[in-house]
């Protein structure tokens, strides 16, 4: 069948629904166009881009009639950078949007009518982050530059104000590079994978104000490291620690395995609730952690645990739902493939006055069935919050055979989380799912899942 629209040539369309990523979608002859940027009932003026079998992809030439949930752009970089794709959108209208994608998700995927609460967003959702990465390089010119990647690609936009970041973050990030330009050190070239400096990560404790710089490096040595050290933190005293990250891979991944503390503890702490968490330069930690306490105790209260509760931690990260739990069940299990978050997580549970609980080192899909069957734990209750994949066939398979009682499934993809829902809907019924906002302006959003065994005696 041939298309009805053609590439490079420009049509009036009008946007009838929203995609998954926020772009408009319009139809014409029954063709389906994805518009980014436009919404939900505007009249647009489009330059068709890219024509698939299927479908096409255009981009906004002129707003001919506006939806009224328009906003300004308060981002000067906002079209390039990609990050906050959701920006020329009202905020509360955001929220709207992303309870209607993981609408259509279930509906689509599951069989049994499912309670999907609205989104649980946030009253200030402006300089959320609690960790912010910038990549350095050279411009085409050949000049220094730090900033965000462009959407799709690895060119460096300059940043000015990121509506998203923590300002101290990315006040001491620009001094940094400041100082790294002025005295002439080295910048990574990943053409060449040759320079010393690759990328500038700050982590804030949003409670107890504790910052830590990490200088992401190619090489073990940085010279007059003890001055830049020192200048730095005289500069900014606010700053608590000073981390050398060593990547000499030729990789897209940020940071590498080695780190090396220049200046204090080599770890920040903050607090969720009233938990204390250490957090080193690789540990996984929500970015939001105004969002993730409402997360946290949003899945704890769905789970229902009892004192007699024996609770399984899946991709327990440094510990920090499992100690959530801890307090109200017999015992915890947590299973984490990032050593150094494991090592954290034992540390995070002392700091809490924690014994119920024990962590295990390694990957979930190859450890779960053996420490099972080694330790003969029967859990009650599973809590998962894997990475964007979902979970795999093989700890699927081992959910449906143990079969606890509840299973509370936390997913920042909810395509994922639906197909694995469907899989598992045989002997679990999907009770309620509690969207949450842990990344506002973006089209991302965070889902909690409470599913419960069928015909539970």
């Amino acid at each position: 069948m041939k298309s009805p629209v053609e590439k490079n040539k420009q049509y009036v369309v009008k946007i009838i629904d929203q995609g998954y990523e926020g772009e408009g979608i319009a139809k014409i002859e029954n063709f389906t166009i994805f518009v980014p940027s436009a919404l939900l009932g505007e009249t647009v003026q489009i330059q068709i881009v890219k024509v698939l079998s299927s479908h096409a992809f255009g981009k906004i030439v002129k707003i001919q009639e506006a939806s009224s949930y328009r906003c300004e752009v308060d981002c000067a970089t906002y079209k390039r950078c990609g990050g906050c794709n959701l920006r020329h959108m009202q905020y509360a209208e955001t929220l709207k949007l992303k309870e209607h994608t993981v609408r259509n998700l279930v509906q689509k995927t599951l069989q049994t009518s499912i309670t999907i609460k609205p989104v649980i967003g946030m009253s200030y959702p402006y300089y959320y982050r609690n960790k912010a990465q910038f990549p350095l390089g050279r411009d085409k010119e050949g000049k220094p530059i730090m900033g965000v990647y462009a959407n799709r690609t690895h060119d460096i936009i300059p940043i000015q104000e990121c509506k998203i970041q923590d300002q101290k973050a990315e006040k001491i990030a620009k001094a940094i590079y400041q100082y790294i330009v002025e005295n002439n050190l080295s910048i990574y070239d990943e053409k060449t994978a040759s320079g010393l400096f690759r990328h500038i990560m700050i982590r804030i404790g949003k409670k107890t104000n504790q910052i830590m710089c990490v200088f992401v490096v190619n090489q073990e040595t940085i010279p007059q490291e003890e001055k830049m050290v020192q200048t730095l933190i005289t500069n900014y005293p606010e700053i608590t620690t000073i981390v050398k990250n060593i990547n000499p891979q030729n990789t897209n991944v940020i940071l590498g395995k080695e780190n090396r503390c220049l200046y204090g503890k080599g770890y920040i702490e903050d607090y969720l609730d009233k938990y204390i968490f250490k957090i080193s330069p690789l540990s996984f930690y929500q970015v939001n952690p105004v969002q993730t306490e409402e997360l946290y105790k949003t899945a704890i209260e769905k789970a229902q645990l009892q004192p007699q509760d024996i609770v399984l931690d899946l991709y327990c990260g440094i510990g920090t739902i499992g100690i959530f739990a801890a307090e109200k069940v017999k015992q915890v299990y947590g299973i984490e493939i990032v050593k150094e978050a494991i090592e954290d997580a034992k540390e995070n549970a002392r700091r809490n006055n924690i014994s119920n609980i024990t962590f295990f080192a390694g990957d979930v899909e190859e450890i779960l069935d053996s420490m099972l069957q080694e330790e003969g734990i029967t859990p009650t209750v599973v809590i998962v919050d894997p990475p964007r994949k979902g979970l795999d066939k093989h700890t699927i398979s081992i959910l449906q055979q143990k079969m606890p009682r509840k299973i509370v499934y936390i997913s920042c993809n909810p395509a994922t989380l639906v197909r694995d829902l469907k899989k598992l809907e045989e002997q679990y019924s999907v009770q309620e799912i509690q969207p949450v906002d842990m990344f506002p302006f973006t089209s991302h959003v965070e889902v909690c899942a409470l599913l419960e065994l069928k015909n539970y005696q």
